[in-house]
């Protein structure tokens, strides 16, 4: 929140002038959007954005360059971007296991269950179905009618 407010493309801009970083800092992906955390110093290591899985990598901690920062598998959650300071404390942030460079849950890397950050700070665990939807509420966490949504379809950036 030292810079505005969570990962975004304005929070990049202000990064990039404040630290001097050379990192592209995109927003295509979650992995984009976790790496502003590094360049913040918000932490110190790529651990903490990695999520067992079939396709995952585990993190090699180099996040100098565009190439190594958060390598594709090496990232696990997905990010919902758009997310404000004034919505629900309750409105997830990031979700996963997330199969890398899939939108689809691995309903096998952790007994059927994910983990969901909210903006409060806050982690919740939820069930998935067979097919690796979170299922909370009784519906898909992304399905607009959640109440955290306000109708409005999650802007969510899947990892690399």
């Amino acid at each position: 929140m030292e810079y505005g407010g969570h990962p975004s493309a304005a929070t990049a801009t202000k990064l990039k002038y404040h630290t001097g970083t050379t990192l592209t800092l995109g927003t295509a992906y979650s992995n984009d959007f976790f790496t502003q955390l590094l360049v913040a110093n918000m932490t110190q290591s790529e651990r903490m954005f990695y999520a067992p899985s079939r396709a995952s990598v585990k993190p090699d901690e180099l996040f100098g360059n565009d190439a190594t920062a958060l390598a594709h598998g090496e990232c696990g959650f997905a990010y919902i971007a758009g997310i404000s300071r004034t919505d629900p404390p309750n409105t997830p942030l990031a979700f996963g296991p997330v199969s890398p460079g899939t939108r689809h849950l691995d309903p096998k890397a952790n007994n059927g269950k994910c983990a969901i950050l909210r903006i409060d700070d806050s982690v919740m665990q939820a069930d998935l179905d067979a097919a690796g939807n979170i299922i909370i509420n009784g519906m898909d966490l992304l399905d607009p009618r959640q109440p955290f949504w306000y109708g409005r379809k999650p802007d969510v950036k899947w990892p690399k």
